[in-house]
């Protein structure tokens, strides 16, 4: 029992330390969806890519429009023409396959740059943001069980986020 005694308040002791260890740390969690997507800068970076997807898109259909009226025509033709044709047919379709995997691999990776690009500035605002008001620890709100609101900083994240762009925004433009 002698023996018991001074570990088991060396135990007490840890843990009130551990404890105040915690209760000192102060701790929030931030939507990494809603800034993402009231931020804008990804809505001006969306509307970008939706213009370019479109005239891609305008592109392709003209290639493959192209492709229908050589294909209809092969029916009337002779057999000797129809086959110097169907090689032209060939080589319009391979064409329109390689520029329509060529344009959506391009598209894919601005889209993955600028998410990089997004992601990265949400999280330097929550860096600022926490190193400002003296959080020790930050999480994205999907991580928790359980939650009160009193712990959210998003909104304040978010008007961080929204001045760093609109501060960057004129440099960006040149």
């Amino acid at each position: 029992m002698k023996k018991g005694l001074p570990v088991l308040l060396g135990v007490i002791f840890l843990g009130g330390l551990v404890t105040s260890a915690f209760a000192a740390d102060k701790i929030g969690y931030v939507d990494v969806g809603k800034l993402f997507d009231e931020y804008q800068k990804t809505k001006e970076y969306d509307k970008n890519l939706e213009t370019k997807a479109s005239a891609y898109e305008k592109d392709r259909d003209t290639k493959i429009s192209e492709v229908k009226k050589l294909q209809d025509g092969l029916d009337i033709l002779a057999d000797k023409e129809k086959e110097k044709k169907q090689k032209e047919l060939e080589e319009k379709v391979k064409s329109v396959r390689e520029f329509a995997l060529s344009k959506e691999g391009d598209l894919k990776k601005e889209r993955d740059d600028r998410l990089k690009e997004v992601l990265n500035d949400i999280e330097n605002a929550v860096k600022e943001y926490a190193q400002k008001e003296g959080y020790t620890m930050v999480f994205n709100d999907r991580v928790f069980m359980y939650k009160t609101n009193t712990s959210d900083i998003t909104d304040k994240v978010l008007e961080i986020l929204q001045a760093n762009y609109k501060k960057a925004a004129p440099q960006e433009k040149k």
